[in-house]
């Protein structure tokens, strides 16, 4: 046995850009991607990846180059994450909802090449380079054409379509020459102070994509539907396990109750993931929305815990619910409440609350724990000791880019990544998510930085104190609320909406405070750090705000 072990023939790379090839073979003539009236075939979009790739390759772009994408749910965005690795780039996604600034900083950090954007975000790309500093080379911008949207590129410009015609279908496409190579880079969260570009490699991406469809059980040719945005961890790692099983990805440009409802009754959906926002939207439709589904529809949430009522009325509207939990630093999804026959017996209200809970680590995760932070020790499973989150396996990041502290920090010499998130072990196993040790904020999947919103707080000329904590919101599952006090003299010079407005005109929307609360003086420890469990218990107890209202207090 001394002389066996790895050799030429099975040490291959691991890599999920082979998935596409494959379901050009196996599935050439079934759909792969439809939007509106146009559908695709996989030889199709096999061949479309290529194109892109070649194209690539020909302006230029070559190994460990990063390509961003800025673009909503639509075809080129399903190709992006095969044409640009194809082509030995590295793939970045970047959020949709966020304004030029911190656009800016994430293609200065990135040092991005070249932007595949949507014609309806050319202004902001076209703002965020002009905000990049002098002698940053610019990345090359592509707009993304869409016939069914009103604004066009001008004429003369090299488009999507015309990039496409450029590359050759029959193009050797780029294989790494190690697992470890470089294939996707994703921000943590709009951050514009201290980005966190989290980089994954090809074997990563590949045991994720695999692992995922396992836990979950996606079955042959599912139809599925993408209301979870692919630029949120590359959809979850969806894009390449639905070209393994040869499914239908039906993209939705826009997502509404109404336009979901009738999608899936239209197209016959079998799977879609989604944050426990989209839930909640499609637990809360109008009667005159809903449609009767047309069989089981298996949805996937995570991003945030979801109330145990949501997962209730959702299954109660037919939907099947998983629940699972990852992060941007694991590629998807590594945690799941895999569900036992037995509690099929229970009540629906204890059934929804089992659900609730994040689960167990997935087949493809090596292990999981919650640990003292200080010790390292594990907590006892009594479902009450809080302890950090800790993971390992083989869809952990490799670090992230240009920030070795925080990757210190966060892959520690243990052998364990630390999360940040607090949770407990229950009896079973079972994992439970209670806080978030770095007051993340989550609305509607999206991460907030509590300590930024701060930051801009404290800017404003009459704000003494302030301090953002999550309130419970109907629709995003979550919102910033900030507790505010003012300095000597300004108590009533300021209103809640002028705190509100100073927020949104430097940061994006979705981040600035949806309540603020004034305050004398924020609670304290005898040290003088802020009580934010004090404020989180207050911001409960105000109830949750409704969709589109927003709420100030004095």
């Amino acid at each position: 046995m001394d002389s066996l072990g790895a050799n030429a023939a099975n040490s291959c790379p691991l890599m999920p850009l082979g998935f596409l090839e494959r379901a050009a073979t196996v599935y050439g003539d079934c759909p792969s991607v439809v939007y509106h009236d146009t559908v695709f075939t996989w030889s199709q979009t096999f061949r479309r990846c290529l194109r892109l790739a070649s194209a690539l390759v020909s302006l230029g772009i070559s190994r460990r180059d990063v390509v961003s994408v800025l673009l909503p749910n639509v075809p080129a965005m399903y190709e992006a994450h095969f044409g640009v690795p194809m082509s030995g780039a590295v793939l970045n996604t970047i959020n949709t909802r966020l304004d030029a600034r911190t656009v800016s900083v994430l293609l200065r950090h990135s040092g991005s090449r070249l932007v595949l954007v949507d014609q309806a975000l050319l202004p902001l790309i076209r703002d965020a380079i002009r905000l990049l500093p002098p002698g940053h080379d610019a990345p090359r911008v592509i707009p993304v054409e869409d016939p069914h949207e009103k604004s066009l590129p001008g004429a003369g410009t090299l488009t999507y379509e015309g990039l496409l015609e450029k590359g050759d279908p029959g193009f050797e496409w780029v294989r790494p020459a190690c697992d470890w190579e470089p294939m996707i880079l994703n921000y943590t969260s709009g951050t514009t102070s201290a980005p966190k570009g989290v980089v994954h490699c090809h074997r990563a991406i590949f045991l994720v994509t695999l692992d995922s469809l396992v836990q979950w059980a996606v079955p042959p040719r599912p139809t599925y539907l993408w209301t979870l945005p692919m630029f949120h961890t590359n959809g979850w790692s969806f894009p390449w396990g639905m070209a393994v099983v040869g499914g239908t990805n039906i993209c939705l440009r826009r997502v509404d109750a109404a336009e979901v409802y009738a999608t899936i009754s239209r197209r016959g959906v079998t799977h879609m993931c989604g944050a426990p926002v989209v839930l909640n939207m499609l637990a809360n439709a109008p009667e005159g929305v809903r449609r009767p589904l047309p069989g089981k529809v298996h949805i996937l949430t995570a991003g945030a815990p979801p109330p145990a009522a949501v997962l209730h009325r959702t299954e109660a509207a037919g939907f099947e619910v998983s629940h699972g939990y990852g992060l941007t630093e694991t590629a998807g999804v590594v945690v799941c409440c895999s569900w036992k026959g037995e509690w099929n017996k229970l009540p629906a209200s204890e059934r929804a609350r089992l659900k609730a809970r994040q689960g167990v680590r997935t087949p493809g995760t090596a292990e999981m724990d919650v640990v003292d932070s200080d010790t390292g020790r594990s907590v006892p499973r009594d479902g009450a000791t809080m302890g950090e989150v800790v993971l390992r396996g083989g869809c952990v990041m490799l670090g992230y880019l240009n920030n070795d502290e925080a990757t210190r920090a966060a892959v520690r010499g243990d052998g364990w990544f630390y999360t940040g998130d607090v949770g407990v072990m229950h009896p079973d196993g079972y994992l439970e998510i209670r806080d978030r040790s770095k007051d993340v904020i989550i609305s509607g999947g999206e991460n907030i930085s509590s300590v930024e919103l701060e930051s801009v707080l404290y800017g404003h000329p009459a704000v003494n104190e302030a301090a953002a904590v999550a309130r419970p919101d109907e629709f995003w599952g979550e919102t910033p609320c900030a507790f505010v006090s003012l300095r000597e003299g300004a108590a009533g010079a300021v209103t809640a909406a002028e705190i509100v407005a100073w927020c949104r005109e430097r940061m994006p929307h979705y981040m600035a405070p949806k309540t603020v609360v004034f305050l004398p003086e924020l609670p304290k420890t005898s040290t003088g750090k802020v009580q934010k469990y004090v404020l989180r218990d207050a911001a409960k107890k105000m109830g949750p705000t409704g969709r589109g209202s927003s709420t100030s207090k004095m």
